[in-house]
């Protein structure tokens, strides 16, 4: 089976958590405050926050923004639950707005039409590595007042306008899970240029300590280790390797993929970095799943992301919404994400183009 996303851990990752295992420092330590400088220098942010997770970099990002019971936070349905579920975790209520069918990410087109006295926060997502409109976006934010939190979580290394994602929102928060472009087994991270937005951050991911057991708020346990931070380490020098194999595997994709008039290729705008967390088609006439299964009977790994709408989990519909867009729904019927991963051989390629050419034969 070829997989359709695979995690790349190499003997250097595995001795440098050695290294903290025998230290007897695996908590939060040194080495996580190395990883927060020296991904916040990456990104060209002013400050880093690590976290446990992609989800509580969310989570406290909205805290530390000061989001709460009655506030509503604009995002796309289109994203991973967690993008919606970070408001209702602060008690407040995700409000969703359809997605640009090109790029798949929140059309910023939208936004306007539902900003209430509510909005508290804009929360744009890059997703499968493609940043969303943040020149709009940003526009909209200063015209009305709304800070903007990027959700990050697929667009490490991404760009828009030649600016790293990460450094461009009021916050950004990226995700280390494993499947992403970088890992560190679980984690999160935080970035932002406000001193103050950073220093609420570090307190509320930390039990709300402003000095050791002294508790000025409500606060969480929220803490990346420093096996993870060690792993991040070696994993953020290999990241820009990693993301260009996977952007010259999304190439050969695009380019040998053409003459398949049942598949839609992913569109790249010209005014990003695109870094192909997924590289995710469209399937036309609703043959989606006729496709995938094909190609996963034939040792092809695949993915839908994400085949429900935020807004249609049971989740929500048990809190009451009844949204419909369009677009989002089309695409949720449509999207199919193939194997872009670094360690993809050229005769995996081509067996993925020559599979989804006898899919095509079969199918269409």
């Amino acid at each position: 089976m070829i997989p359709v996303a695979k995690p790349l851990i190499g003997e250097e990752e595995i001795e440098e958590v050695e290294k903290v295992l025998r230290s007897g420092f695996i908590a939060q330590g040194p080495k996580v405050a190395e990883f927060e400088e020296a991904f916040a220098n990456y990104v060209g942010a002013e400050h880093a926050v690590a976290t446990s997770s992609g989800t509580t970099a969310l989570h406290v990002a909205l805290l530390a923004l000061g989001v709460g019971k009655g506030d509503e936070v604009i995002t796309t349905p289109f994203s991973f639950a967690a993008t919606g579920n970070c408001a209702l975790y602060v008690g407040a209520r995700p409000v969703f707005v359809d997605i640009d069918p090109s790029t798949f990410n929140l059309d910023p087109e939208g936004i306007e039409e539902v900003i209430t006295e509510k909005t508290k926060a804009i929360l744009p997502v890059h997703l499968y590595g493609q940043p969303a409109r943040m020149d709009r976006i940003m526009e909209i934010s200063q015209e009305h007042g709304i800070p903007v939190v990027e959700d990050a979580a697929q667009a490490h290394g991404a760009k828009f306008q030649d600016q790293m994602i990460g450094s461009i929102g009021d916050m950004a928060c990226f995700s280390f899970y494993p499947t992403k472009n970088m890992t560190t087994s679980e984690g999160g991270m935080i970035t932002t240029n406000s001193s103050k937005l950073a220093d609420q951050a570090r307190i509320l991911k930390a039990h709300g300590e402003r000095e050791r057991y002294q508790h000025s708020v409500l606060g969480y346990n929220f803490r990346m280790t420093d096996i993870a931070a060690a792993i991040g380490l070696v994993q953020l020098k290999k990241l820009n390797g990693f993301n260009q194999k996977r952007i010259e595997n999304a190439e050969y994709l695009t380019e040998h993929l053409k003459g398949i008039s049942c598949i839609e290729s992913p569109f790249v705008s010209p005014q990003v970095k695109h870094v192909f967390h997924q590289y995710t088609v469209r399937v036309k006439d609703g043959k989606r799943n006729d496709v995938m299964n094909y190609l996963n009977q034939e040792g092809i790994g695949t993915g839908i992301h994400y085949p429900i709408p935020i807004y249609k989990q049971e989740l929500y519909q048990n809190l009451g919404y009844n949204d419909h867009w369009s677009e989002t729904e089309k695409a949720a019927s449509e999207v199919l994400s193939l194997p872009v991963h670094p360690s993809l051989s050229v005769e995996e390629l081509e067996k993925i183009v020559i599979t989804l050419e006898a899919a095509s034969d079969k199918f269409f």
